[in-house]
């Protein structure tokens, strides 16, 4: 948190911009008033990167454009219906926005939207009082009418004004909330957390998109836990991603972890922390979390107690991946990561069977195999579902993944596992058993595909001779 007054000088900084400076200006000879909005306010305060500017104005659209169109590089409105022009500026990227009065009727998310006439109207309408602050300029006077800088001084998220009324009017804020705990690491004030608990129903009438990509936002942020959990005791997640909560009911195989939901959030933080450590100055990787959170969502319906009370999850990757398919296609993210996700699920176990005994290198070639591009994943999602807290274990198994990974590398320089093929291609096997395309062409390349898994690079000559010998003993 920086102080008021270093928060005052970097804003200052900020203005003074030759881009902004010309933006403020063109405003002020028009006879019209500009503010520095919400977002960037909020982190001069905290020390963060000033970015998305964001700027609101008594301006009304058409007359936003006339006063950037001139000292622009290029200009869009495709927000004006919102009261939204945007433009750039010296290369820069800025957003000018009307005040806004917007009414809401209840019954879905969208509001009527109306123009304001006074920036503290526009102010208090906003998500919460730490995005309800503004500067004005030129004239560079800091306006905060609901107390946002004491909000975060204490690190505290509250509305405006009531949040009964402020979440009842957008209910996709309750989400924001979630999100801002992860990333500003903000606790949410009491009687805030307590709406959103009694108003959870209400994210149901927000679109699928909005939530999906909400969630999203929240699971790239640096710590995600904080808001995962807030959405569970708040009753959101039962909503909007139900298998989570769902998984408070059941305790893990070890006794080791309150419950399994605990441990998958563990998986989580563990997975985040691999990441960086491998992957560093990369973007957040959403397959990856997505992955590590949903891992052991087939745990509830697997469940079994067996004879002395030992308790079982058998086959709840298979049944994990087909869940989390479910849920995704339901929250209609694209193609791609659906599968992708489902795919690191169905294998996340697959290498424990490593450690009872060591694997031949074809059982190598088929991990790889197995996981395609999702290999690097795989390695981290497999290294962080390891939260027992017997050292030796944990230490063990760390030892005998890096054993693994060390065989893929150097099976990897020896036979191209990356693009592991037949030894012969489909032109070369219907020459050679003088076939035409077909069926038995795929059955003859799945063989031969087979045959290098299990025993690694053949060659064209010894590739031919077992092909033929496989043909000539083959049911017709």
């Amino acid at each position: 948190m920086e102080s008021v007054g270093s928060a005052i000088q970097r804003l200052s900084d900020l203005a003074a911009a030759p881009h902004i400076s010309r933006l403020s200006s063109a405003f002020s000879a028009a006879g019209f008033e500009l503010a520095l909005v919400g977002g960037p306010v909020r982190d001069a305060f905290l020390g963060r990167t000033l970015s998305d500017l964001d700027f609101t104005t008594n301006a009304l659209p058409d007359e936003i454009l006339a006063m950037v169109t001139p000292i622009s590089d290029a200009h869009w409105d495709i927000g004006r219906a919102f009261g939204t022009i945007g433009a750039r500026i010296d290369g820069h990227t800025v957003e000018i926005t009307t005040y806004r009065s917007d009414a809401y009727d209840g019954e879905t998310r969208k509001p009527v939207v109306e123009f304001g006439d006074t920036l503290e109207g526009d102010l208090v309408r906003r998500d919460f009082t730490v995005n309800a602050m503004a500067l004005r300029l030129p004239e560079q006077v800091l306006v905060d009418p609901s107390g946002g800088v004491e909000d975060l001084v204490a690190r505290r998220l509250t509305t405006p004004g009531a949040p009964e009324v402020s979440f009842g009017d957008d209910p996709l804020r309750m989400m924001r909330a979630a999100r801002f705990t992860s990333q500003l690491g903000f606790t949410v004030a009491g009687p805030t957390a307590a709406a959103m608990h009694a108003l959870a129903d209400r994210i149901s009438i927000i679109s699928v998109e909005r939530v999906r990509d909400e969630l999203g936002k929240l699971l790239k942020s640096t710590a995600p836990r904080a808001g995962l959990q807030l959405l569970v005791d708040s009753r959101i997640a039962a909503i909007v991603l139900p298998e989570l909560p769902a998984l408070k009911l059941q305790i893990d195989e070890h006794f080791h972890h309150k419950d399994v939901y605990e441990h998958s959030l563990t998986v989580l933080d563990q997975a985040i922390e691999l990441e960086e450590l491998r992957h560093p100055g990369e973007a957040p990787d959403l397959v990856l979390r997505l992955a590590a959170l949903l891992h052991d969502i087939g745990k509830p319906a697997t469940k079994r107690t067996e004879p002395g009370g030992v308790v079982t999850f058998h086959h709840h990757d298979v049944v994990g991946a087909k869940l989390a398919r479910k849920r995704l296609k339901e929250l209609r993210y694209d193609n791609d990561t659906v599968a992708d996700v489902s795919r690191l699920i169905e294998l996340h176990l697959r290498f424990f069977g490593y450690t009872e005994g060591a694997w031949t290198d074809s059982a190598v070639r088929r991990y790889v195999r197995d996981a395609g591009p999702l290999l690097a994943r795989l390695h981290i999602l497999t290294r962080a579902d390891v939260t027992t807290r017997n050292r030796r274990k944990a230490d063990g198994l760390g030892f005998a993944y890096d054993d693994l990974e060390h065989r893929i590398v150097a099976l990897s320089e020896e036979e191209e596992l990356a693009a592991i093929r037949p030894d012969l291609d489909g032109e070369q096997i219907m020459a050679i058993l003088g076939l035409k395309p077909g069926r038995e062409v795929g059955e003859a390349y799945r063989f031969l595909l087979e045959l290098r898994l299990d025993e690694g690079q053949l060659g064209t000559d010894v590739a031919t001779e077992r092909l033929r010998a496989w043909w000539a003993t083959r049911p017709q």
